[in-house]
């Protein structure tokens, strides 16, 4: 997936030679093993049409995940993911409680979301796709997530960490998230696209 060091950018290749880069790609098997989620320096985010006007946002603030990268074989490379959907926080208290009741969510029931990585795929030096299963209030359905590497580092700890940020487009009746209400000039209140957004750091497990 899109955790795997930058490379310097060079001159417009022709398709041919973009398809041998891609294939080869530079040599990044330091990169390889298992990485934690580091929560404290990451967001998993969603917006939402409302009114058919804007856009409300939010997140989930309690979440595990666990990568494995192959830096030599990207394709080899997988994720795990768990969102307590309790956590979920659009910075307005009655909407989060209404978020969490069987209108949506159904919280006591499902108590979580998660993704679990299927397959993952180089795409170019700094882009991935990787799909998965998403659970949401007991239905499972694939996702495609579009991922791009976003930096490596030491920290002032001594620790190694990757990041990357991207996301994808859900329906979430696809999920049974249906409940609805109709406007007065047309049009629903809740949009039913929803955007997920990922911006992720991750530190190597010792």
């Amino acid at each position: 997936m899109g955790l795997f060091s930058r490379t310097p950018k060079s001159s417009p290749a022709t398709s041919a030679d973009s398809a041998v880069a891609v294939a080869t790609g530079p040599d990044l098997a330091h990169l390889t093993g298992n990485y934690v989620i580091d929560t404290t320096h990451s967001t998993i985010g969603f917006s939402v049409r409302h009114a058919m006007v804007t856009n409300v946002r939010g997140a989930f603030t309690e979440y595990e995940g666990l990568l494995h990268l192959d830096g030599a074989d990207p394709a080899a490379s997988s994720a795990a993911i768990t969102i307590k959907v309790a956590s979920i926080d659009t910075n307005q208290a009655q909407r989060d409680e209404h978020l969490r009741t069987g209108d949506f969510f159904a919280v006591e029931a499902h108590p979580e979301i998660t993704f679990r990585s299927t397959s993952a795929q180089r795409l170019g030096d700094d882009s991935y796709r990787m799909t998965g299963d998403l659970t949401i209030k007991g239905t499972t359905r694939p996702v495609v997530l579009d991922l791009e590497y976003t930096g490596t580092a030491t920290d002032a700890y001594g620790i190694d960490r990757v990041g990357f940020e991207g996301g994808t487009t859900i329906d979430r009746t696809d999920w049974g998230l249906s409940y609805n209400a109709a406007l007065e000039t047309g049009g629903v209140l809740i949009g039913e696209k929803v955007k997920l957004s990922f911006d992720i750091s991750a530190v190597k497990a010792a």
